[in-house]
């Protein structure tokens, strides 16, 4: 399987983080696992693959080796989640005969680029079947909303820094409507919905897709390649890997661009459960949960900051990053990356031996980075642990811009890892 054209066909098809699962489900059946649900019991085999969901927009894979006394957990973790706007329950605004969709941001993202732009919606209605809810993903893959600018000659300052103001410059038009207009009927006609909805989370959904760009079509221009450029490159590192000594997992967490602070995000329960249940149904524990922790690692792949072209400035000044260039390892003194000595000697190691090259990355001392999923894991199951990341451009826009090459490099690091 070809790395690059997987990636696009991937970003695609990964219109909200409900969908990114199901991708990941569709490669992981194909890979020879079966899914298990946390209402039920885990029943496992030494040398079997599996995978469970939680929320159906986080998923936790894991491969199991064939002997296994205290096989230690070997975790890479991303996130199906990206920066967007989110529909409130009752969305449609009516001025004079033009309907509006009333949103709220998720995410910190840059707003501006937002505007002007054609969008669609997607993401997961819940559907009254006999009696009972029946949730149904959804998407309307069409030119359906846009959010207009102001036109300059009214808003004169809007070159010199505006202040976006979400619930008054960024509500998207919708249409014109003489009569009553009912969204929900709209909904479950155009997604051809039998029943009625009961409830819904549904995304703004930017309508360009991921495309090769630049004199050698040298970059990928795509929504959302933080984190699902990370996300994809790992799951095909992932399905290349075979280990007898390890537990291998990998952790696909919801809500990271919101703080992970929901029953799905990397500060909740959901991977110290998994983990916990593996270890039990595999015959192990207390005592082996620990030693297989003790014995384990994470990486948390998510990505990072390129030194920009036209703002070299804001880059630390030992700091080189690079798209292209191979996958950057992260460090913060105050531990928003996780990235030590020890563990950076380990992956510089580890990356060495796979012929990957390693970038360093720290921002500048006056300058707060982001957050991200190895300390907000590591507080619920503690590993040893280092940061890591795609190197890429215009992060938390509506487009972003990755290296082509650097998407093979972080699927050969991770298939290494998982082999080690």
């Amino acid at each position: 399987m070809k790395t690059l054209p997987q990636i696009i066909k991937w970003l695609n098809a990964s219109p909200s983080p409900f969908h990114v699962v199901e991708n990941l489900k569709e490669e992981l059946l194909r890979l020879g696992f079966s899914e298990l649900k946390e209402k039920k019991a885990f029943v496992l085999e030494k040398g079997g693959k599996y995978f469970v969901t939680r929320n159906h927009s986080s998923l936790i894979a894991v491969a199991l080796p064939k002997e296994d006394e205290t096989a230690p957990f070997k975790v890479v973790a991303a996130h199906t989640d990206s920066p967007t706007f989110k529909l409130k329950p009752n969305p449609v605004i009516k001025k004079g005969n033009t309907l509006q969709i009333n949103v709220e941001p998720y995410g910190g993202m840059i707003m501006s680029t937002w505007l002007d732009r054609p969008l669609g919606i997607a993401g997961r209605v819940f559907v009254k079947k006999k009696g009972k809810p029946e949730e149904k993903l959804v998407q309307i893959d069409k030119n359906l909303l846009q959010i207009p600018n102001v036109c300059i000659h009214f808003n004169r300052d809007v070159n010199d820094g505006y202040k976006w103001n979400p619930a008054v410059d960024l509500i998207p038009l919708f249409g014109q409507e003489k009569d009553d207009f009912d969204f929900l009927s709209y909904l479950q006609k155009e997604c051809k919905i039998d029943g009625e909805i009961l409830s819904h989370d549904l995304f703004l959904v930017n309508r360009d897709k991921a495309e090769k760009v630049g004199l050698h079509e040298e970059f990928l221009s795509s929504p959302k390649l933080d984190d699902l450029g990370c996300l994809y490159s790992v799951l095909l590192g992932y399905g290349d890997s075979v280990n007898e000594k390890a537990i291998n997992v990998f952790a696909a967490f919801d809500n990271e661009e919101v703080g992970s602070l929901t029953k799905q995000g990397a500060d909740s329960t959901f991977l110290k459960d998994v983990l916990h249940r593996i270890n039990l149904a595999l015959g192990g524990n207390e005592e082996t949960f620990s030693q297989r922790v003790a014995g384990g690692f994470l990486l948390s792949a998510d990505n990072a900051h390129a030194n920009h072209p036209n703002h070299p400035e804001l880059s630390d000044a030992t700091t080189h990053v690079e798209m292209n260039r191979g996958i950057v390892l992260k460090y913060n003194a105050n531990q928003k990356y996780t990235s030590d000595a020890e563990s950076a000697a380990y992956l510089k190691s580890l990356a060495s031996s796979a012929k990957v090259e390693i970038q360093e990355f720290t921002n500048r001392s006056d300058l707060k980075g982001g957050s991200t999923l190895g300390n907000l894991s590591n507080a619920q199951v503690s590993f040893s642990s280092c940061d890591i990341g795609l190197p890429q451009l215009a992060m938390h826009s509506a487009n972003e811009l990755c290296g082509v090459k650097d998407f093979e490099a972080m699927r050969k690091l991770i298939a290494a890892f998982y082999n080690d």
